[in-house]
């Protein structure tokens, strides 16, 4: 464990002294926020009240480090920081919902630990800006009273057109501070933040550095270790070994089980476009992810530079180059961009088409093509087409029938299994652990990971002589406190349960929701519609059946015919001309009469929903 005296890291490095922040406080930006402009916004984001917290305690004079997502998942990355009273939060990340949760748009991050609290917040950290960590921006945001939010330019801007598009007018809330340079610092409260440079797939992408007098944490967000042609890293973080101990590393340990040391080079993936673009003899799509800003725009430059026009197709594609347009970061003629309109104005081996859809989503531009419902664009045998992408785990099945579609039709298909086209904006096992000797933490918290990759991370780490002791694999809702230069988890757990979003619901879909979706993606719904005299407590007429996704009617007559006379029967043994039960009561008896015969009979389980209409 670190101490204040003569200090030796726990990989056997000398550390530096003890520290204190420093009395002046010059330079430091000090934060002025805007009036709040729209306090009347239309749309309703906290209808469900969220749930007060059991208290951790005081903070003073201790840090707390509080994950509240990306700890057990891929996604909805959220890390609460504590120290003195102030809190300072980096990211707001969201998921996309997993393989059983049937209707759900997307996840974000359960704040119901900030309920009460919403004035200590200090500001918003937002390292990049990927959905999976501006993503729950727009709603969290709003229900936490729109605190500072500091991030690059690009992030900025992409914050502010989610919540435009999410609610228009209500970017004109957000108090922002843009990170003009690294050597920016932040005064947040009790937090001095601070940045570095970081390698990662998005422009603008930047490592954050909180100081307070328990402790120093060291946040790259996502990550990567570029190499230089001759296999020098384009950024070093020597530096980082030098800032007040103890240092605390959290670090994106998505990585961590790839151990294949040979990585191709931005250079390398560039070059390999540029062949392919000046060779084709017809059109070429490219899909790719909208947020790889700066491939789009070395796209764009090299079709100008040779005589090609390039037409972008997909909202968030557009959207993005527009936003880099305008930040000055993507120069060329506004000639060399045409509308996918005017593509048939051109030779077809004159155009480049870049286009959302690599990851085979159902309506995305690449899918409409391929399954020609796109009104401009048509597969010929003579074009090439190009994944310039990962595949986002999860998709792998989705992909893989994009491709075999597209093999189906062209015969100029590329991707990473062939030819260097796309460069990961992640780091690898021996990138985690030369990031590791260079920063020479006291501390170190794989995060950003599923479980078993932030174990991984941790077995990474003692290979190279760092103490298990001071590694801590944190869950979501765990609760890290650091004081006096000991390090410990909390017995208390915050609640970090899945609040999802269908559609404009905000956390009111529930388990007991899905779970009744998942009964009735699985097995089907059947509604029997019972019309009674509520006199004589008979059936009025015809007992109507409506099976969806279970069976099909006019093919089982003989189970309906059955099931009707079963419905009779139980209506006559829960009703009498003495006797006048709810109406819940005879549908509750229909329902499990009816589903018991039907398990019999089929082995399957519908929703039955009896409905009874008296008259």
């Amino acid at each position: 464990m670190f101490k204040k005296t003569t200090n030796v890291s726990p990989a056997g490095l000398v550390l530096p002294n003890s520290f204190t922040i420093p009395k002046n406080l010059d330079g430091l930006a000090r934060l002025k926020p805007k009036p709040n402009r729209n306090q009347n916004l239309g749309r309703n984001l906290n209808r469900n009240p969220i749930p007060v917290q059991v208290s951790l305690g005081s903070t003073k004079g201790a840090l707390r480090i509080i994950p509240i997502g990306g700890q057990e998942e891929v996604g909805r990355n959220m890390t609460i920081f504590e120290y003195g009273g102030d809190i300072v939060i980096l990211d707001m990340g969201m998921m996309f919902p997993e393989e059983d949760m049937p209707g759900i748009d997307y996840i974000i991050p359960n704040i119901s630990y900030l309920k009460g609290k919403e004035k200590n917040i200090r500001g918003v950290v937002l390292s990049h800006g990927h959905l999976d960590h501006i993503g729950a921006a727009p709603i969290l945001l709003r229900q936490l009273g729109y605190p500072p939010i500091i991030g690059r330019d690009m992030t900025i801007a992409m914050v502010k057109k989610r919540l435009e598009d999410f609610e228009k007018g209500s970017a004109q809330n957000l108090k922002t501070i843009s990170v003009k340079n690294t050597t920016d610092k932040l005064s947040l409260g009790k937090f001095i933040v601070e940045f570095f440079e970081i390698e990662h797939s998005i422009m603008d992408a930047v490592g954050v550095i909180l100081k307070t007098p328990d402790g120093t944490v060291i946040h790259p967000g996502d990550w990567t270790m570029e190499k230089t042609p001759t296999g020098g890293s384009l950024v070093n973080y020597n530096h980082l070994s030098e800032l007040p101990s103890p240092r605390i590393l959290m670090l994106e340990s998505l990585g961590a089980i790839v151990t294949n040391p040979s990585r191709t080079t931005e250079d390398e993936m560039y070059h390999n476009l540029e062949k392919l673009i000046s060779e084709a003899t017809g059109k070429i799509i490219i899909g790719t992810f909208s947020s790889q800003i700066r491939r789009i725009g070395h796209i764009l430059e090299y079709a100008e530079k040779i005589g090609k026009k390039v037409a972008l197709d997909g909202y968030s594609m557009k959207m993005n180059v527009d936003i880099a347009k305008e930040l000055g970061y993507i120069k060329m003629h506004k000639e060399t961009l045409i509308t996918v309109n005017d593509l048939h104005k051109y030779p077809e081996n004159k155009v480049v088409i870049v286009c959302t859809g690599a990851q085979g989503e159902g309506n995305a531009v690449l899918s409409r093509i391929i399954t020609d419902n796109h009104r401009h664009i048509k597969i010929k045998k003579n074009d090439t087409v190009i994944f310039s992408s990962s595949v986002i785990p999860g998709n792998e099945r989705t992909v893989q029938r994009l491709k075999d579609n597209l093999y189906r039709k062209c015969d100029n298909v590329i991707h990473s299994d062939i030819m260097d086209v796309h460069t990961s904006g992640h780091c690898s096992a021996s990138d985690i652990q030369e990031l590791l000797r260079q920063v020479r933490p006291d501390f170190f918290l794989p995060v950003y990971a599923n479980h078993f990759m932030l174990k991984e991370a941790e077995k990474l780490a003692v290979r190279i002589g760092f103490r298990k002791e001071n590694i801590f694999v944190l869950d979501n809702g765990n609760v890290l406190e650091v004081q006096r230069g000991q390090a410990k988890i909390l017995p208390k757990k915050i609640d970090t349960s899945y609040v999802m979003v269908d559609g404009l619901g905000v956390g009111d879909v529930g388990q007991v929701v899905i779970r009744d979706r998942q009964v009735l993606s699985a097995d089907g719904m059947f509604v029997i519609t019972v019309i009674l005299d509520s006199k004589k407590k008979e059936v009025v007429g015809n007992i109507q059946i409506t099976s969806r996704g279970f069976i099909y009617v006019k093919d089982n007559f003989d189970l309906i015919n059955e099931t009707k006379r079963r419905v009779q029967k139980a209506i006559k043994d829960t009703t009498s001309k003495k006797t006048s039960p709810e109406k819940k009561f005879i549908e509750d008896n229909i329902r499990e009469v009816v589903g018991l015969y039907l398990f019999q009979q089929t082995q399957r389980r519908p929703m039955v929903l009896p409905v009874i209409i008296e008259v």
